[in-house]
C-alpha cells in the first residue's frame, strides 16, 4: 500500500507568482515504497526546499497516473512543457482558493446543517482538498 502526498516549496510559488502562474503552487506525488520526505529529499522542479504538508495512505491498486487524471478534472495541472525551469516534472497543481473555501463550507453547512460565517483556507485544507479529489 501507497502513501499519496502534498508538499509545497517557498521557492516554487516564489517563482509561480514570478511568472504568473500564482503563488498557490502544490505538488501531489504518490510513493509506493519509501517515504514521501524521500522522495521529496531528492528535489522537485529544480527546488530543494519542499515541505511536506499532509500524507495520506492510498488504496491498494492506484497509482501516481490514475491520481494525476482524476485530479485533473476538477484543478488546474501545471504543464511542465511549458515552463523550462519545471521541465519534467509531474504532479504540480495551481490550486484556486476559492474552490477550496466553497469546498469546505458545503462540507460544515452538510455537517451541522448552518453556513459557517467566516472560512480561512489553510495549507493543510488544500492538502486535504486535493487528496480527496485525487482519491476520488
Amino acid at each position: 500500500m501507497g502513501t499519496i502526498y502534498v508538499a509545497r516549496s517557498k521557492g516554487l510559488q516564489t517563482w509561480g507568482a514570478d511568472v504568473g502562474l500564482g503563488k498557490n503552487l502544490y505538488a501531489i506525488g504518490y510513493v509506493e515504497d519509501g517515504t514521501p520526505e524521500e522522495a521529496l529529499a531528492a528535489g522537485l522542479a529544480g527546488e530543494k526546499d519542499w515541505v511536506l504538508v499532509k500524507a495520506q495512505e492510498a488504496a491498494e491498486g492506484v497509482d501516481e497516473a490514475s491520481l494525476l487524471e482524476r485530479l485533473g478534472r476538477k484543478e488546474k495541472l501545471v504543464d511542465p512543457t511549458y515552463y523550462p525551469r519545471i521541465r519534467g516534472a509531474k504532479g504540480l497543481v495551481k490550486v484556486d482558493p476559492l474552490k477550496v473555501e466553497n469546498s469546505i463550507r458545503i462540507r460544515k453547512a452538510l455537517e451541522t446543517g448552518l453556513e459557517p460565517k467566516e472560512v480561512k483556507v489553510k495549507p493543510a485544507d488544500i492538502a486535504q482538498y486535493l487528496i480527496n479529489n485525487a482519491l476520488g
